[in-house]
């Protein structure tokens, strides 16, 4: 798989990486054989990201992942973890004392001395502009607890406030056909400034494969079903912030401009793929076979000029007024 430098960690990763938040909560039960499995399809289709948190099933996804590194040879994988959502949501959490204690968490759960990638996890907006944070952030690299940091944001606002600081390695945002507002600016000045996008929500999650109907059912504690109005969580995470009515409606649409023989989902990744300042992409995937069609993505050719001149047809027209001054 095509291979791009991730920002400021100088370390190549696949352009299709795998996120793992389904393998610890929140999109229904993935059984531990099947996580485990779903890691090793990725793994074997050329996957050299694997993207989790501390609190994607309070550890759960990062243990499965550290069983999963110490089985065998995985080869050169980097594993980029997130933290900050285990405590208040409150600026004066941003601590050191709070990073040495999350980190040495997530060290034990990954089974390893120093992680890869550490991104602080879509913290309150002050926290992007205070220096103390980046001071503590660099103090761990310095410990050798961490390799490199950066930040995971919900907005484009603070993307570029993280972008401007000197050692953030990468900027994880939510970027596909249905949320293109980084394209306008984050992407550009990341690019500018040598720093890694990891695009994230590529699926809008899940509505752009063209599965979904009105009467499809999400389970209890899948957030499609618990977050629409977005009473847990940044309402952004949960099918990009686009109304569930909205998002069948256009991703209908967009199933009917893509090339002949090339499905939706491929198409949504390899859309977000050939944006450029885009280092990788990491949708999620609860089967081996969804692992398995992920990955191929990055073997499609890039979506021609006419295809792309009407998905962002499609989005001015039905999905801009809803999302484009949000984030």
């Amino acid at each position: 798989m095509e291979q791009r430098t991730l920002g400021r960690t100088g370390r190549p990763v696949s352009v299709v990486g795998l996120g793992t938040w389904q393998l610890g909560a929140d999109w229904g039960t993935v059984e531990p054989d099947a996580a485990l499995a779903i890691l090793d399809a990725s793994v074997r289709a050329g996957v050299t990201l694997l993207d989790t948190a501390d609190v994607y099933g309070d550890g759960r996804s990062e243990r499965l992942i550290g069983e999963f590194l110490a089985t065998g040879d995985r080869g050169d994988v980097l594993v980029a973890t997130k933290m900050g959502r285990r405590a208040e949501q409150r600026p004066e959490n941003f601590t050191l004392d709070n990073f040495r204690a999350w980190t040495d968490r997530s060290r034990e759960n990954l089974r390893v001395d120093t992680l890869d990638l550490v991104q602080l996890h879509c913290p309150p907006t002050p926290v992007f502009g205070t220096d103390e944070v980046y001071d503590a952030l660099d103090t761990l690299v310095a410990e050798r607890r961490i390799a490199a940091y950066g930040v995971s944001v919900e907005t484009c606002d603070e993307a570029l406030a993280a972008i401007a600081r000197p050692n953030v390695a990468s900027v994880q945002i939510i970027l596909n056909a249905f949320r293109r507002k980084p394209l306008e600016r984050v992407l550009p000045a990341a690019r500018t400034a040598g720093v890694g996008i990891i695009a994230r929500v590529p699926l809008a999650s899940g509505l752009l494969t063209g599965k979904f109907r009105a009467d499809t059912r999400f389970a209890a504690d899948d957030h499609r079903n618990y977050n629409r109005q977005g009473g847990s969580f940044d309402v952004g995470e949960t099918f990009s912030g686009v109304d569930y009515e909205t998002g069948l409606a256009a991703a209908e649409e967009f199933a009917g401009l893509l090339p002949a023989g090339v499905t939706p989902a491929a198409a949504a990744l390899r859309w977000v793929i050939q944006q450029p300042g885009v280092t990788t992409v990491i949708p999620g995937a609860s089967t081996v076979e969804q692992a398995a069609g992920n990955a191929a993505a990055a073997d499609l050719p890039a979506l021609p000029e006419p295809t792309l001149t009407a998905i962002e047809e499609l989005y001015d027209r039905r999905i801009r007024a809803q999302v484009h001054h949000r984030w």
